[in-house]
């Protein structure tokens, strides 16, 4: 691992120092903007070299047994090094993003030939006609909202419930985009993905089928300023309202992990995978206003036989992680660089099939932006109630840089 992490430090070191000598300009652009920015000698290609990290503390009681002994740790919870531009031609532009904590590498396995996963996003992206852009390569798909906004963009500490049960992350593939303008204000945003169906750093080929995603994505009052409806906050204030509405659909065909593209592998008594089709219904909706941001996200997940089997027709233990998700949350900026923020979340799970009751957490935060997303301070206080049988409280403080 420490040899690894070396290895990246040098090659981005190396690349840095050729891509200065060799470049026709080095612009160190102003905080949050990039480390610096390149232009080759021809103008025929860009890069700009950004940098983040998050440092999170966090405490968690189990409020059934006292409030004396929190669990409590401290840990650099994501760290990423990121490269955007465009080569040969504006119309062809790129992004690779590198995770560089213990975090952003987890999820080896026998799949991904036991090595950490680096790798985040590595994708182009080609605007080869009028507002048709075809990406190709491995980046976020277009699921539910929450988990399309950067980790960085975040209105709160970090994503809600919803998220980490029902998101379908990554993956490699391809994403075709479009948007059309219906009226003078109107606009509607499609995208439709054909990807592998394992998610991010898989190296053994394909094990199941493929997924295939689509996403259509209303704006009756027009755009948001800056990307607004994928960046938690309204800190840009929008003078006038502006509203996105969303409605997603995936089918992950022969799906061999517990949720689709994520999750655990589901292998039976002769040592193969078990597989079944696994589909997710996304529907969200993003709204602000001179301050105030209203953020509601439904999720469903079903597959066709949730329970894996053996060979002979006995059930292994696995299961698919079926079932919906709830989350609504809101933010109110009380100045321009501080907010006050709630969030709702419920998930239940097919009880017959999970045997898990619905979890409800309720959620306050309070986030001090020093310069927008880019430096900002985050806490929040979170109470969860599991199936009315255990109570737990979790209290969190997160610093955010981005260079």
């Amino acid at each position: 691992m420490r040899i690894s992490i070396l290895c990246i430090a040098v090659i981005v070191t190396c690349l840095c120092t050729f891509l200065t000598t060799n470049g026709q300009e080095t612009n160190t652009p102003k905080f949050g903007k990039g480390l610096f920015n390149l232009v080759g000698k021809d103008s025929t290609w860009t890069m700009k070299v950004g940098f983040r990290f998050q440092t999170l503390a966090t405490s968690q009681w189990d409020v059934n047994n006292g409030l004396s002994n929190p669990e409590t740790s401290m840990l650099i919870r994501r760290s990423r090094l990121k490269f955007n531009g465009f080569a040969y031609s504006p119309k062809l532009e790129y992004k690779v993003e590198l995770g560089l904590s213990n975090r952003d590498q987890s999820g080896a396995s026998e799949y991904t030939h036991n090595s950490p996963r680096y790798i985040m996003d590595a994708v182009l992206k080609w605007n080869f006609s009028g507002n048709f852009v075809l990406w190709f390569g491995q980046t976020k798909l277009p699921g539910n909202r929450e988990r399309v906004i950067s980790s960085g963009n975040l209105q709160m500490v970090d994503r809600s419930l919803l998220n980490s049960r029902f998101n379908i992350d990554r993956d490699m593939g391809l994403q075709l985009k479009h948007k059309t303008k219906l009226s003078e204000t109107f606009l509607m945003k499609e995208t439709l993905s054909v990807s592998q169906g394992e998610g991010r750093n898989v190296t053994t080929g394909n094990e199941g089928g493929h997924q295939y995603t689509a996403r259509v994505e209303f704006f009756p009052f027009g755009d948001f300023t800056s990307k607004g409806d994928y960046k938690g906050s309204d800190l840009k204030f929008e003078e006038h309202q502006k509203l996105s509405v969303a409605f997603g659909y995936n089918i992950n065909k022969n799906a061999v992990r517990n949720r689709g593209n994520q999750g655990s592998y589901m292998t039976n008594n002769s040592g193969t995978l078990y597989s079944t089709d696994i589909s997710n219904v996304f529907i969200d909706a993003m709204y602000k206003h001179k301050g105030f941001s209203l953020m509601a996200e439904y999720a469903n997940r079903k597959a066709d036989d949730p329970f894996a089997k053996n060979t002979d027709g006995t059930l292994t233990g696995d299961i698919v992680q079926v079932g919906n998700g709830l989350n609504v949350q809101s933010g109110y900026l009380i100045s321009k660089t501080v907010e006050i923020s709630t969030r709702y979340t419920n998930v239940t799970l097919d009880r017959n099939i999970t045997g898990k009751g619905a979890e409800n957490q309720y959620t306050l935060g309070v986030s001090k932006y020093i310069a927008g997303h880019k430096l900002k301070v985050q806490t929040d206080l979170s109470y969860t109630d599991i199936g009315f049988t255990s109570d737990q409280l979790l209290f969190r403080l997160q610093v955010d840089i981005h260079f």
